[in-house]
């Protein structure tokens, strides 16, 4: 991957776990790192910012090539591996946390999610309410919710809720993902 072009793009649609283990498999994505974005407490820990207090929403912070996969391409895939209808909410994941979420950090990254987002809003019944927001301080999460998805796949909320979604991108992405 060209260092030169590589671009950020932080997400959160979900818990991070999920959305990590999506963009983990996807061909142009070179890191993707779990963290905390969007709240009012500095450098939060998971603890803090599951009180729903802190303001922060659980993110994965994406780092790609625009040459091999387009902020239009991954904005796709983020909607359709979540419900971005549900307002702080994904299945039983409830609180504020949860929010359906993009981070933009410049016009160009603004309008391109406004665009995809109106494009996407058509196969959605509902009305979608993902925030739209320029990029904030960005908060790694602690060392053990990175990779969590390929360190723990046996345990019962990755089987039952992240592989799922990991199944779906696969099969709805297969052209994007990594050999």
């Amino acid at each position: 991957m060209n260092e030169q072009t590589q671009q950020t793009a932080p997400i959160g649609g979900d818990c991070f776990w999920c959305t990590e283990a999506v963009f983990q498999q996807i061909r142009g994505i070179s890191t993707v790192e779990s963290g905390y974005c969007g709240g009012q407490v500095h450098n939060p820990s998971y603890e803090q910012i599951c009180t729903g207090t802190t303001g922060h929403a659980e993110v994965v912070r994406l780092r790609f090539d625009p040459e091999v996969i387009t902020y239009a391409e991954i904005l796709e895939i983020f909607f359709t591996i979540h419900d971005p209808t549900t307002l702080n909410r994904q299945g039983a994941d409830q609180g504020t946390q949860y929010r359906s979420v993009i981070y933009y950090h410049d016009q160009n990254q603004q309008q391109i999610a406004q665009e995809v987002m109106q494009k996407m809003a058509t196969i959605w019944d509902d009305p979608i309410v993902t925030e739209l927001s320029m990029a904030p301080q960005f908060y790694l999460a602690e060392a053990y919710h990175q990779n969590y998805f390929r360190q723990h796949p046996q345990q019962g909320y990755c089987s039952f809720v992240v592989a799922p979604k990991v199944a779906k991108a696969r099969k709805l992405f297969a052209n994007k993902l990594i050999n």
